[in-house]
Order: C-alpha cells, then sequence, then structure tokens
C-alpha cells in the first residue's frame, strides 16, 4: 500500500513515516498544497493523509481539486 502524507509540520511527517514505514507501508511527504496535489496527480496513492492548514494552497482546496481529475481516494 502506498500512503502520501501531506503536512506542514515536518517533524510530524517524519513521525507519521516512520510509523507507517515499521508496517511495511510505502510512503511519500509532500510539505504544502502544491506538492502534495502535483504528487497524488503522478503517483498512485491507496491513502492520502491530508492536513487542511496548509501553505501555498489547503488541504480543502488539494481535495476539491482532484475530482475534476477522477482521482477517487479514501482520505
Amino acid at each position: 500500500m502506498r500512503i502520501l502524507v501531506v503536512d506542514d509540520d515536518r517533524r510530524l511527517c517524519t513521525i507519521v513515516k516512520r510509523g507507517l514505514l515499521e508496517e511495511a507501508y510505502a510512503v511519500d511527504l509532500a510539505y504544502d498544497g502544491e506538492e502534495g496535489e502535483y504528487l497524488a496527480e503522478v503517483n498512485p496513492y491507496d491513502l492520502i493523509i491530508l492536513d487542511i492548514m496548509l501553505p501555498n494552497k489547503d488541504g480543502i482546496e488539494v481535495a476539491m481539486s482532484f475530482a475534476p481529475r477522477r482521482l477517487i481516494l479514501p482520505f
């Protein structure tokens, strides 16, 4: 299972990634909304963990951008 974690708190991302890797998940990190949106467009993810308050583009805008592109993902 491949997971994308999008959060501007780098320390929190590192902790979450470490825990998920220990459970044998593949994990990518993004630290702002634009980077998260880009990674979600170019990579297939089974799950996206998305913070709401992000720099550049907030989590709600990122999530709403998936609908027109027909990206159906669990959040």
